[in-house]
């Protein structure tokens, strides 16, 4: 009996959790309202605590329904594995050496296109980078993409439009930009060791459907704000970005970055490499910017909440997911994906057995398509979010606005993903 209670309790407040993420700004607005409670009504307000502020009511409704033993063997039986990853890589990846490297690459690249030096940076940060993320996985790709977005156009004053057109296709195209491995995508890396998916699968199956679905929507978002993007004057890509930088620190920092990557299923070793890797960062700290540890420990915070709560879901969206053809089910899991992480529902996939290859294909399909539609539909985009918000109205992402920025790109993908 109180195992069903705390089901239904566990249901009701990650709903309240959605709710809360949708609602962050009427927090920002009671801060000013209520002067003497302002600090509680800020936090609340930070879209990277909500998962956790209802998680710890979760803990807390646990240990009164199970008790405290029962509570505790829950929480050591969740796998943190991710929150902490995703803290680690984004710390190395937004190091200044990675993002100078990054951003020479994107340089680079943007020479090969016959377009004006600004409207060629864009189009490569859009595509290029999210595509990068089924090698260096779908965290790092995200944490460098909005690094240099905001750093090249965020920060120059564009438009308001253009920064949600910008965040909504961002966030779409990292979502399915790490499919062409079976590595780097969490809802990928979830069922590809049970169901035998190795990189010649991924890239025949899913790979090149996404890379197709990056470049049209980077296409068309430049091709949109094209006007806007020539106004700015940025240095131009043939030149390389002058710096100081010695290449010993930029190839320790790529050691550390790789490193990090390679053992990503391992935190005694991906954490202990970021120990080391804040020990070289001190002592050469002259070739650094201010590390963004608050961010990465927020985002971090954020996920390990949402891990908490989305562990007591499986009772009805494991139901729900069954009970659903292909076609459905592939709609079902894009819709589905916008409310709850992407990896959890190809997790829930996975504890099926027998499943037939179209429901395989369409479960992870419409995982991936719908993982750019809110914050938390996919494991990166709390940290795009933590780098982006500053420079938005406000100083938040609302999210209706980026739900309906990232519809366009999101029907691009279901074109690509269900009808080709």
């Amino acid at each position: 009996m109180a195992q069903t209670i705390l089901q239904w309790v566990a249901a009701a407040l990650f709903f309240l959790a959605i709710l809360h993420t949708f609602s962050t700004v009427y927090f920002a607005r009671m801060a000013h309202r209520h002067v003497e409670h302002a600090g509680v009504f800020h936090l609340l307000g930070e879209v990277e605590v909500v998962f956790g502020v209802w998680a710890m009511l979760l803990v807390i409704a646990m240990a009164g329904l199970l008790g405290r033993m029962d509570t505790i063997d829950y929480l050591d039986s969740r796998n943190f594995t991710e929150p902490m990853f995703v803290f680690a890589i984004m710390v190395v990846a937004a190091s200044k050496p990675i993002l100078h490297f990054s951003r020479d690459i994107v340089r680079f690249l943007a020479t090969l296109l016959p377009l004006q030096s600004s409207v060629a940076f864009y189009f490569v940060s859009l595509s290029f980078v999210p595509l990068l993320g089924s090698f260096i996985t779908e965290p790092a790709a995200m944490t460098l993409a909005a690094f240099m977005l905001r750093d090249m156009f965020f920060s120059r004053g564009i438009s308001t439009r253009l920064k949600y057109a910008t965040i909504g296709a961002l966030f779409v195209n990292v979502s399915i930009g790490g499919v062409l491995t079976p590595f780097a995508a969490p809802p990928v890396l979830m069922v590809a060791g049970k169901w035998g998916w190795d990189i010649a699968f991924m890239i025949t199956t899913f790979g090149w459907k996404a890379a197709l679905a990056v470049g049209v929507n980077a296409l068309a978002v430049t091709y949109f704000f094209r006007r806007e993007l020539r106004e700015l004057r940025i240095e131009s890509p043939a030149r390389r970005a002058e710096s100081d930088m010695p290449r010993f620190v930029t190839a320790m920092h790529l050691l550390f970055l790789t490193g990090v990557i390679v053992f990503a299923h391992h935190p005694p070793i991906f954490m202990g490499l970021l120990l080391f890797f804040l020990g070289f960062a001190s002592a050469y700290k002259r070739y650094q910017d201010r590390l963004i540890l608050r961010e990465g420990l927020l985002v971090s915070f954020f996920l390990a909440g949402l891990v908490v709560l989305g562990g007591q879901q499986q009772w009805w969206l494991q139901e729900l997911l069954l009970n659903m053809d292909a076609s459905s089910l592939y709609f079902g899991a894009t819709a589905l994906t916008a409310v709850t992480d992407n990896a959890a529902l190809t997790y829930l996939g996975s504890l099926v057995e027998g499943l037939p290859d179209d429901f395989k294909y369409a479960l992870v399909a419409g995982a991936v398509s719908g993982g750019g539609l809110t914050v938390i539909a996919n494991a990166p985009n709390p940290a795009g979010f933590a780098i982006l918000k500053g420079h938005f109205p406000g100083q938040t992402i609302r999210a209706p606005g980026l739900l309906l920025a990232a519809l366009p790109p999101t029907l691009v993908v279901i074109l690509v993903f269900y009808v080709l």
